[in-house]
């Protein structure tokens, strides 16, 4: 296997040598979740690949996660059983083989206060069965989601001390958290190079066909014409603007961050349902390792010039809804003063004729056009290896391809870069959070801290430096951007980010290149 580390030298090579020799089996387009999944399935399978991002690694929507792995619950209450299934499956796959280090069960409390309606208990009740009865089928086990069960009043309080006195206890349910939902991108994205796919970022492509792709470098403005026998699209809310006739509804899911001393002693994600909404809910999330808690999630229609932009804010309003429906539950009510960040990314939805965006389904779906070329959109980040296996099997049927002797697909149970056994895990001789976050690359970051003691200083959020000189040598970093919003979470809150950034820019001098935004 060829080398995870993704690089700035890596990435000048391996366009020189495409300048070289520009014909390869798989272009894929879009370097978030789906489209490094697709990359991934591809090069694992004996596939050339080449995969080309505008931007960086999970600078849209793949970034913009509640950091969820979700069991489908919702989408069974509205009907859509496959997707609740095909999410379930997918779930206990990421938390016991694809990325174990990256994932850990959440407890989920609803607490019973006065104001939760009784149709919104019996409803979640029901919920609790059905979601044990999913991760039955799923075949996920006790020792990774346990069940789920009624809580007392003081177990309620125990879990979420700041939660109304009232309450009449709570219901527990787990879930899947990500560390980090950009982590799992990169994480996806540096398995894939091992497996020999080129990833290259701040490379755009443009004049897409079945047949190959204009790929741009960025940062110096040189094109060239990639030829391929296949080209995939997963450029998620961008990907309409690169095939013609796919439409998309993209709709905002927005989020604040606060500090987690608003919410002291939060143990457990905080669930409250949404007032005349069905299987609609608002969560209060405690982040590993950190100490923040995001609230989310809004779902609203984003229309243009909106629906192209990579980053978004939430409106007064969203974020008004947010402390609302959250405060609903609390014994002190939320303020807007409260909020030290926020953030919002699109969600790549099929246009339908459903009359909210929160309606319409959650459902992927591979288009294929007259000429060849594969679109990837809808879905969701839990299902993202499923909608990478059935893209690349789409491109597969391509005459140009359907004579090769192909792979099965093998990401079902294919480990990330960093992924061991929980208990293999918890015998690295590293810092608990950095296992968390690296797995068994946690001993290299260490090493370099040892190295130098410049870089065992803490930035910012109890990263350090050894932290961002391994994303410069390892994880594909380019930038401060990079650093400072996608391999560390730092800059979600402004005040951090300006704090952190001059020390920022001296490493990448240092360890890196000069900042290249």
């Amino acid at each position: 296997m060829a080398s995870s580390a993704l690089s700035a030298v890596r990435r000048a090579r391996e366009l020189a040598d495409l300048a070289d020799d520009p014909h390869v089996d798989l272009v894929v387009v879009g370097g978030g979740v789906t489209g490094t999944g697709v990359a991934l399935d591809a090069a694992a399978r004996g596939l050339s690949v080449v995969l080309a991002e505008r931007a960086d690694l999970a600078s849209g929507t793949s970034r913009w996660s509640s950091k969820l792995v979700h069991g489908g619950l919702r989408y069974l209450a509205h009907g859509d059983v496959g997707v609740a299934y095909e999410s379930a499956v997918e779930r206990g796959r990421i938390m016991a083989t694809i990325a174990p280090h990256l994932c850990r069960a959440l407890p989920m409390v609803l607490p019973l206060t006065p104001g939760i309606s009784r149709s919104a208990r019996i409803q979640a009740r029901a919920g609790l069965a059905a979601g044990d009865l999913l991760r039955l089928l799923a075949w996920t086990g006790r020792d990774l989601l346990p069940s789920a069960r009624r809580l007392t009043t003081a177990q309620t309080l125990d879990l979420v001390p700041g939660v109304r006195r009232d309450s009449a206890g709570g219901l527990l349910s787990f879930d899947g958290q990500l560390t980090d939902d950009a982590r799992l991108v990169v994480a996806i994205a540096r398995t894939a190079a091992a497996h020999g796919a080129v990833i290259l970022t701040r490379c755009e492509a443009s004049d897409l066909t079945g047949d190959g792709a204009v790929l741009t470098d960025r940062l110096t403005g040189s094109s060239l014409q990639v030829s391929a026998r296949a080209v995939v699209n997963a450029a998620g809310v961008w990907a309409g603007g690169l095939a013609p006739g796919v439409n998309l509804q993209p709709s905002r899911g927005a989020h604040v961050v606060l500090d987690a001393s608003v919410l002291p002693g939060l143990k457990a994600g905080l669930t409250v349902p949404v007032p005349g909404e069905r299987a609609r809910f608002v969560f209060a999330l405690p982040v590993p390792g950190e100490q923040r808690v995001y609230i989310g999630l809004t779902d609203e229609p984003a229309e243009p010039p909106d629906a192209m932009l990579a980053a978004l804010k939430p409106t007064a309003a969203e974020i008004d809804f947010l402390l609302t429906t959250i405060s609903s539950v609390l014994a002190t009510a939320l303020r807007p003063g409260d909020v030290a960040g926020s953030f919002a990314g699109l969600r790549p939805l099929l246009a339908g004729r459903a009359g909210s965006t929160a309606d319409l389904s959650r459902r992927h779906a591979v288009l294929t056009a007259s000429d060849g070329l594969v679109t990837v959109v809808g879905g969701k980040l839990t299902t993202y290896r499923r909608m990478a296996q059935d893209a690349v099997d789409a491109a597969l049927t391509r005459p140009v391809l359907s004579g090769r002797a192909v792979r099965p697909c093998a990401t079902t149970r294919l480990p990330l870069v960093g992924a061991a056994a929980p208990a293999d895990l918890r015998q690295i001789a590293a810092p608990a959070r950095l296992v968390a976050r690296y797995g068994t690359d946690a001993p290299d970051v260490v090493a370099l801290a040892e190295s130098d003691p410049r870089l065992a200083k803490p930035i910012a959020l109890g990263v350090i430096g050894a932290e961002l000189a391994f994303a410069l040598q390892r994880e594909g970093a380019l930038c401060a951007d990079d650093l400072l919003d996608r391999r560390t979470r730092i800059g979600l809150v402004p005040a951090d980010r300006e704090r952190a950034l001059p020390e920022v820019l001296a490493l990448l001098a240092e360890f890196g290149q000069p900042d290249a935004r």
